[in-house]
């Protein structure tokens, strides 16, 4: 079982990119995931995540910018970012909230994803 991100480089300010979160093995569903990311220097630190109930929550500095979606046919969660910032500049992370794995529904929770670089420049 393992969370792989993708889609991250390097673009320009305003530009935008978008990221995938695909878990791969015997995954039943994801309750709940989110993106994190961590820049130079700072604290890991929480940008978008989804519940299980299905309600979101944006960091302050992106909101209006980045939106979270997910495929659930797929088991795979997206960061859609627009108008990138120099500041976006980070290793972005996914992360799942409950992993259920099948055949017997066990579950693995907070299950971290690798990370994928993100650099804009100005």
């Amino acid at each position: 079982v393992q969370l792989q991100a993708s889609g991250g480089g390097l673009v320009q300010a305003g530009e935008s990119l978008r990221l995938s979160c695909a878990a791969f093995g015997s995954i039943s569903r994801i309750d709940g995931a989110g993106w994190y990311r961590q820049a130079p220097g700072k604290q890991r630190e929480l940008v978008a995540a989804y519940t299980s109930g299905g309600s979101t929550n944006y960091a302050d500095s992106v909101k209006g910018r980045f939106t979270i979606s997910r495929d659930a046919a797929k088991n795979t969660v997206y960061l859609q970012m627009n108008s990138l910032e120099p500041e976006d500049t980070a290793v972005y992370y996914c992360h799942a909230d409950r992993l259920v794995i099948r055949p017997d529904g066990r579950v693995l929770s907070d299950y971290w994803g690798q990370g994928t670089l993100v650099t804009v420049s100005s």
